[in-house]
């Protein structure tokens, strides 16, 4: 399982146009063939920053959707409202702790 956290800045007055964006698209990125799990997250004190929070099935899955039309349309307007560059990473759960 590889998870997928991307975390990206928006101009304060885009944000409402992303989450629009977003809700127009959600089911179909998490639909996709390979995505197991689909989460967005608002950072808690900057309220024009977000998180996606995702688990793919593998690394071969994930760039699949990066090389389909749906992430093209959906990344290529999402960048149009960034104030920063993202930041994106994948990894692999190494350990959880348990009590």
């Amino acid at each position: 399982m590889l998870i997928r956290i991307v975390r990206m800045t928006f101009q304060e007055n885009q944000v409402q146009a992303f989450l629009k964006n977003f809700e127009s698209n959600k089911k179909k990125i998490r639909s996709f063939p390979g995505c197991h799990h689909l989460e967005l997250w608002q950072d808690e004190n900057q309220k024009n920053i977000f998180l996606t929070y995702s688990h793919w099935e593998n690394e071969e899955a994930l760039n699949k959707y990066r090389d389909s039309e749906l992430f093209k349309s959906v990344w290529t307007y999402t960048k149009s409202l960034f104030s920063e560059r993202p930041i994106a990473f994948s990894s692999k759960k190494f350990e959880e702790v348990e009590i």
